[in-house]
């Protein structure tokens, strides 16, 4: 993957993409364990990890390409009229990368764990009760132990999500446009 997004030649940046993937990653199943802090689902850490690719990402790219970075946000051909709107909606565009990556990991990590803390306190509330309901709520707790399958797979999901797009912002640094 880091291969096909960077390229053969940039191979520099696999330790790095590497480590933001099984951080992600081992932070996710982590937190799939019952009465564990899940530490992605936390806005300060989600936020600050892609806030600081963002920052590395520019860091690089400006280093690279110095004062032609700023191509970047005039797509080739724009008409000169359009420039400044052009310019505006392309800033706006790139600074939203810093946020979308970390709100992305913080809202499925955090809505999937709210919804099995529910299911998990509804059921125990039927579960002692008496044994009439308890022997019915078996389906619900199928129903549930297959959520916390979906759960597992989303913490693959996302961590490899976040690493696919930290290799593309890095293809973008690297190659402009």
């Amino acid at each position: 993957m880091v291969k096909d997004q960077i390229g053969s030649l940039n191979e520099v940046y696999i330790p790095f993409i590497y480590s933001i993937f099984f951080f992600v990653l081992i932070g996710n199943l982590v937190s799939n364990v019952p009465y564990s802090f899940a530490i992605n689902a936390s806005a300060v850490v989600a936020l600050g990890l892609s806030v600081t690719i963002f920052m590395g990402v520019t860091i690089l790219s400006l280093s690279k390409h110095k004062l032609k970075f700023f191509s970047f946000f005039i797509p080739s051909g724009t008409p000169l009229a359009l420039v400044p709107l052009i310019v505006l909606i392309e800033v706006v565009s790139y600074f939203a990368r810093a946020v979308s990556l970390g709100v992305r990991l913080f809202a499925n990590l955090t809505a999937g764990h709210t919804l099995l803390k529910i299911l998990s306190t509804f059921l125990y509330k039927l579960f002692s009760s008496s044994l009439i309901i308890a022997v019915l709520t078996l389906i619900p707790f199928a129903i549930f132990i297959g959520l916390i399958g979906l759960e597992i797979g989303v913490s693959l999901i996302q961590s490899f999500v976040l690493t696919l797009l930290t290799c593309s912002y890095l293809k973008d640094a690297i190659d402009l446009h």
